[in-house]
């Protein structure tokens, strides 16, 4: 089980007068994420959810509050908490020169994948994601669904036991998100847990078994996706939302 309590995030910019200020990306957030369950992290752009990703990836090391992984905490079990997840950002860059066969043999070296199942391994990621057309052509020459594909595969070939996913699916055509979409879902009956982060309220509210709304760094909502169209009086996760923030989007 995966239990974050109470994480917060301090950062400093400059307001408009030119003069340094404090402010919270994610302000006193708790939730607990368990096996065989999509929670899904849902706000607009700015609204806290990529930083709060990091932090629980062990990126970025947060101002205040805990993390644990199966009762496990950063500081004295970092190497064996980063075997057991997947973390994949929106704008990872991966090596265009290696075709997409060398760059998943790469990552499964890293992760110290047993060197005798890495092929089975990677052929079965390959089947699953889609990705057997193009394992052996070169990263630089593949569509941008193609590339996306390839960036979450690099993440599992370890198999991994949490998922942390920022933005999974954005800008792709819907080929390639059903195929992403599809995946997550078969990784669920697994039993792993999946943190995954969107804008797309439609999206999660097709794959989601619990939904977490961020707006500037808090939790606004949270529930089933029933529960909170219930309590909002709305058909649709994206109008709940709308409900919820008064009525208008604050993405900047």
């Amino acid at each position: 089980m995966l239990k974050v309590e109470n994480l917060k995030k301090k950062f400093i910019r400059y307001n408009a007068k030119k003069q340094k200020e404090e402010f919270y990306a994610d302000n006193g957030i708790s939730f607990e994420a368990h096996e065989g369950e999509i929670i899904g992290i849902l706000g607009p752009n700015g609204a806290g959810k990529t930083t709060l990703l990091r932090m629980i990836a062990g990126i970025l090391e947060p101002t205040e509050g805990t993390i644990e992984f199966d009762g496990k905490n950063y500081s004295k079990n970092e190497i064996e908490i980063k075997k057991s997840i997947a973390y994949l950002s929106g704008n990872t860059k991966i090596y265009n020169t290696l075709t997409t066969y060398e760059l998943l043999k790469m990552c499964a070296e890293i992760y110290e994948v047993d060197k005798k199942t890495i092929d089975k391994r990677i052929k079965t990621i390959a089947k699953e994601l889609d990705m057997e057309s193009f394992l052996y052509n070169r990263i630089a020459n593949l569509s941008t669904g193609q590339t996306q594909r390839v960036n979450i595969a690099r993440c599992l070939v370890h198999n991994p036991k949490y998922y942390i996913l920022d933005e999974a699916t954005s800008g792709l055509d819907i080929i390639s998100s059903q195929v992403i979409l599809d995946f997550i879902k078969s990784e669920k009956k697994r039993g792993k847990a999946i943190l995954y982060s969107t804008h797309y309220m439609e999206e999660a509210e097709n794959i989601c078994d619990y939904v977490i709304m961020i707006n500037k760094g808090v939790i606004i909502k949270e529930g089933t996706p029933e529960e909170i169209k219930n309590s909002t009086k709305k058909t649709n996760l994206r109008d709940a939302f709308f409900t919820l923030i008064g009525g208008k989007d604050d993405e900047k």
